[in-house]
């Protein structure tokens, strides 16, 4: 597993575009899925060896105030916030595509699956980036059905602000719980086969949504929980994560 190395960088991929805080992803192998023993593991999360190149993703999951600048630039409407407030909460109520057309329009894409869950367990192979448990000092869900029999937290019912929390490893924030995080890929049946930079199936119905959300229960913020939704599907628990190649 590689190292992941401190490079933090802030700009926008192009002018007259909000600007967005990106964290460096280091080229790496991991293990993507999760062992059978792993405690409410899923039988589409079958292990299987990943190689992928660097990459940068954001920092945070993409906000109201940045998705709000796309609206403004092309028109289109903006999305509801279930009365909680915009700025620095993270965008809701966005479909799959909305999500890609907001990534076209900053110069960037929806991270793909692999790449998803690389970035989230940040060099662990444990249920969660924090190890066997997740608190809800460490990420916003329902603290009232936590891991296992571990000690119930509290249950907010609604977004947090960005990076309100604890960051992994590697720098990224959020990446359990507050929204799920569109990915590029369409849901498939993983193999056990070894990959290498996977990009999914170039067809299907149901795209893949990552992390868990203010509203899941813990074992639905695992880093190899998966979750397939309809390109038209919006909700206020759904959001966005970039990634950038250059």
């Amino acid at each position: 597993m590689s190292i992941a190395f401190a490079f933090i960088s802030m700009f926008a991929p192009a002018q007259n575009k909000p600007e967005v805080e990106w964290v460096q992803i280091p080229a790496g192998t991991f293990t993507m899925g999760s062992p059978e023993s792993e405690f409410a593991r899923e039988s589409g999360e079958i292990q299987h060896s990943v190689t992928l190149n660097g990459f940068r993703m954001s920092k945070y999951e993409i906000t109201f105030d940045q998705y709000d600048k796309f609206c403004e630039a092309t028109g289109k409407a903006k999305p509801n916030d279930a009365g909680w407030g915009r700025g620095n909460r993270p965008v809701i109520n966005v479909t799959w595509d909305d999500a890609k057309a907001f990534a076209d329009w900053m110069g960037c894409r929806l991270p793909t699956e692999a790449e998803w869950e690389y970035a989230c367990r940040a060099g662990t192979t444990t249920p969660f980036s924090t190890g066997e448990n997740l608190t809800t000092d460490d990420a916003n869900f329902d603290g009232t059905y936590p891991y296992q029999n571990f000690k119930q937290g509290e249950f907010r019912q609604k977004t947090l602000p960005v990076g309100s929390l604890k960051a992994n490893a590697w720098g990224v924030y959020d990446m359990h719980g507050n929204v799920w995080e569109w990915c590029k890929d369409y849901m498939e049946q993983y193999t056990s086969d070894p990959w290498t930079n996977p990009k999914g199936p170039s067809t299907g119905y149901l795209h893949v949504g990552r992390g868990g959300s203010w509203k899941n229960v813990a074992q639905r913020c695992r880093s190899a929980y998966r979750y397939g939704r309809p390109a038209s599907h919006r909700s206020n628990c759904l959001g966005i994560r970039l990634v950038y190649d250059k």
